[in-house]
């Protein structure tokens, strides 16, 4: 699962770069929990979910960003955004969706997949 997880995120890496997004954090971990990818789209600090499906069995991938997840990856930004000093700085929530179709891996992202919640 970590494997198929670490492939996911290196795609949706590559993708972003891809979209002219600069990278500044893969696994960023802290005391509340880890956002995927930290990255900036100009001057838009992104925080990017990267979600990992073989199949649609269980729905499909950015259906699992459910409110809890939402709460955490707002607590988790503000701690990165005030940790660099910039929470004056533009900043949002992507989702990247990897799915795989037989040996072919499709990224789809969704840009401001949802706002801020309330912490």
């Amino acid at each position: 699962k970590k494997n198929k997880g670490y492939r996911g995120e290196a795609q949706a890496a590559e993708y972003l770069l891809q979209q002219g997004y600069r990278i500044l954090e893969r696994n960023y971990r802290c005391a509340l929990g880890e956002v995927d990818l930290i990255a900036r789209d100009g001057e838009t600090v992104v925080f990017v979910e990267v979600k990992f499906r073989t199949s649609d069995r269980f729905g499909p991938p950015q259906a699992a960003i459910g409110p809890s997840k939402q709460k955490r990856m707002t607590a988790i930004a503000l701690h990165y955004l005030k940790g660099k000093g910039w929470l004056t700085a533009p900043a949002r929530f992507d989702v990247a969706a990897v799915s795989l179709d037989g040996e072919r891996e499709t990224v789809t992202l969704y840009r401001n997949a949802f706002d801020a919640t309330e912490i």
